[in-house]
């Protein structure tokens, strides 16, 4: 995850970030990912994006107390002004909009394109192509091909840019669905909904990432890289690649001495 000074990397067992503090002095700070313990129900298709997802959110508490530096990128005046704006034109569109259908549209994509915007020529991008750049490099190498990290593409075919138009397209689906069924839906039905919808895009996420040749996989891929490349990363100096560096090798460098004693 892109922070708005540095990276936070995770992986199933612990997670490790790197930031800039306000002097430009690098900080890095580790510890152990939460998990949610749901069983075999945290296995089932649909269910199993939203908790890896509710996961990764949980990091974010354990991180801010380790490394109280480390800024998120929805922090700033200006981020919660546009998800404001964002949520009262999909207010008004539900209003106004006589199609279901086209009102949960425009719903799910208010719901996206407000980080878009946030996040097109901010410092935030460059943590981005940082993060894609050091993961592609350690995914080419290991852990010691990190260092040349900027020969590598600042878009990956993994990045959570990929999710966007699953999400908008799911978001429309099922939210009109449940409206077919249920005239107004409560916040408990929303609430469901919306983490079905979520479950859905992830699924088509996971299907691209396995099955990379096919045509749906290739929609979401070119899809996706085209938003990274319009909005949400930027070239990082060799400057930011060494925080990136710092975040992965303190996650990974104790697991190798670990496989290796």
């Amino acid at each position: 995850m892109a922070l708005s000074n540095g990276l936070l990397v995770h992986d199933h067992d612990r997670w490790a970030a790197a930031v800039r503090d306000r002097e430009g002095t690098l900080q890095v700070a580790s510890g152990r990912a939460p998990k949610l313990e749901l069983g075999r129900f945290g296995r089932l298709p649909l269910v199993r994006g939203v908790v890896r997802l509710a996961e990764a959110l949980a990091i974010l508490p354990a991180m801010r107390r380790r490394l109280p530096q480390a800024r998120l990128a929805m922090e700033d005046r200006r981020g919660l002004i546009i998800l404001l704006l964002g949520a009262l034109v999909a207010a008004i569109a539900r209003r106004k909009v006589p199609s279901v259908m086209a009102q949960e549209a425009v719903g799910s994509a208010v719901g996206v394109l407000p980080a878009l915007i946030l996040l097109r020529g901010s410092q935030v991008a460059v943590w981005h192509g940082v993060e894609h750049k050091c993961i592609a490099a350690y995914e080419a190498g290991g852990i010691d091909a990190v260092d040349a990290a900027e020969d590598h593409a600042k878009e990956h075919d993994r990045c959570g840019s990929n999710l966007v138009v699953p999400m908008i397209l799911s978001g429309a689906l099922v939210n009109a669905g449940v409206r077919s069924v249920v005239r107004k839906p409560g916040p408990i039905t929303r609430t469901l909904a919306a983490a079905a919808a979520v479950g859905v895009a992830v699924e088509a996420f996971a299907f691209a990432t396995k099955r990379p040749n096919s045509t749906p996989a290739r929609a979401i891929h070119g899809m996706g890289r085209q938003i990274q490349r319009r909005f949400v990363t930027k070239e990082p100096s060799p400057g930011d690649l060494v925080v990136g560096q710092a975040a992965l090798e303190t996650l990974l460098r104790p697991r190798l001495r670990a496989d290796q004693e």
